[in-house]
């Protein structure tokens, strides 16, 4: 089949999370089991890596022309194709400045979007799927269905969410703006009380949904998790799937990884341990024996700060260490480096994007921790436990796809999971892996069965993505395509 997957980040031209990873990795995962992917994003400023200008053209948007370039570089031998346009991607950032969203970011995908299509048209390309995901790419869909562009006739839509929370909700006013007539808004088109809605426009439009485990494409269908959006999944919960994600292994290795201090595997624990003294030397921690926790995460609610913010004085009675990398709200910033300023040989809070140091965490921590509220898939348990660290999570959407309780009494289990989002359940994880880290053999075993026989490659994600291709195919043909 040919593939094209259209995404606002990927791997290794733009990144601010995990969709980058997943829309780097995925392309690569289906090329080698034949297929034909090609990768659309923005080009934004300061992009790394060689591409070549193919191509100006005009866009019309509902309000006017607006100019495209378009570029072509190339990355694990897929084609990548990049929209251009001066006054939208020539900025800071990718989505918002300085924690900040850019208010016009709806006039910004919007017009990404319909440039992909066009562009798509321009270069005959004729892809059998569209592969669109999340609120940026919603309008896909949206154009194609409300167009009837006969050129699509046989191509299927696909639309992935990786995080239902985030959904591009702008003013009803942008809609005659981004070139769609007012007769799709309504409750079974974009209309989102009163506003316009993108992920929705992504839900009812395309052939096929899924999500990125398949608890979390429970989860959205209830009120809880569904953000207002749980009634349209439900309606669609016939069209819709959960694929859990993967990691490229080839990437994510310790054995071959060149910025960690020194490289290791299952056969070599030692090197795990040597990892730790070089991270707490780095980080200025005292190098002694005891159990590292290591959090690479964005900081805010939805990632647990919220139950770390209630057990962090509990925690520091214990005789661990704790390292902690991200960015996020600043109330978050503020606190972690107050708790930093009580226990300064305890904790290293580095409030910064820095992937090297993230290796370094993944390779040199005993514990990983994940106390999402919720968390659509996740990969940072996944590389943990290719690391051999172990991860420490809240039973929720692919933590809890991925990560099973350990039992002392078998044996079996490759982490430590709690089900209900309090403090006391968190704490009580906690303590059972430290109670188990004292048992440093049976320790060493659990660490290696994590390394040996856990296997979250992109391999067996990427033929259920085959399957789901193949029945959007279907959906397309029913349609008369």
């Amino acid at each position: 089949m040919r593939i094209a997957f259209v995404t606002s980040e990927a791997v290794p031209f733009a990144k601010t999370g995990g969709l980058a990873d997943v829309s780097g990795a995925l392309p690569k995962a289906l090329k080698s089991l034949g297929h034909e992917p090609m990768v659309f994003m923005p080009r934004y400023r300061g992009m790394k890596g060689e591409m070549e200008k193919i191509a100006d053209t005009t866009i019309i948007m509902g309000d006017g022309e607006r100019e495209c370039t378009i570029f072509r570089g190339e990355a694990y031998n897929i084609p990548f194709y990049f929209i251009w346009n001066e006054h939208y991607f020539d900025r800071e950032g990718l989505y918002q400045k300085e924690g900040i969203d850019y208010p016009d970011n709806w006039a910004r995908f919007a017009f990404f979007s319909k440039a992909t299509i066009e562009t798509i048209k321009l270069l005959d390309l004729r892809p059998d799927i569209l592969h669109c995901n999340d609120w940026q790419t919603g309008l896909v869909p949206a154009y194609i269905a409300l167009s009837e562009d006969p050129y699509f006739s046989n191509t299927a839509t696909v639309f992935t969410i990786h995080n239902l929370a985030y959904q591009g909700i702008f003013p009803k006013e942008v809609l005659p703006k981004i070139g769609i007539g007012w007769e799709a808004f309504n409750m079974d088109g974009l209309e989102f009380y009163g506003n316009v809605n993108f992920m929705k426009a992504g839900l009812v439009y395309s052939d096929i949904i899924n999500t990125v485990s398949e608890t979390y494409s429970k989860e959205i269908q209830l009120p809880e998790f569904g953000y207002g959006l749980d009634g349209v999944l439900r309606w669609r919960s016939d069209s819709l799937y959960g694929i859990l994600n993967g990691i490229d292994y080839e990437e994510w290795d310790p054995r071959t990884d060149k910025v960690i201090f020194r490289n290791y595997g299952p056969e070599d624990l030692e090197g795990k341990e040597e990892n730790k003294r070089m991270l707490q030397r780095e980080l200025d921690l005292p190098e002694r024996d005891v159990p590292v926790m290591g959090m690479v995460s964005r900081l805010a609610e939805q990632k647990g700060l919220d139950l770390m913010e209630e057990v962090m004085d509990e925690l520091m009675k214990w005789d661990v260490q704790l390292v902690i990398l991200g960015t996020g709200t600043p109330y978050y910033h503020k606190l972690l480096l107050d708790m930093k300023g009580s226990y300064p040989h305890k904790i290293s809070v580095n409030l910064r994007y820095d992937p090297i140091l993230a290796n370094k965490i993944y390779a040199g921590s005993d514990m990983f921790l994940m106390p999402s509220k919720y968390e659509p898939c996740g990969l940072g348990q996944m590389i943990a436990l290719r690391y051999g660290t172990i991860p420490i999570v809240h039973k929720t959407g692919g933590l809890a796809d991925t990560i099973q309780d350990y039992d002392p009494q078998l044996e079996i289990g490759n982490g430590f999971s709690f089900d209900r989002y309090t403090p006391v359940s968190f704490l009580g994880a906690l303590a059972r892996a430290m109670f188990t880290y004292l048992d440093r053999d049976r320790w060493k075993r659990m660490v290696k069965r994590g390394m040996e026989r856990e296997d979250f490659s992109w391999g067996r994600s990427a033929a259920k993505y085959e399957e789901l291709y193949q029945k959007a195919r279907g959906r397309r043909i029913a349609k008369g395509g």
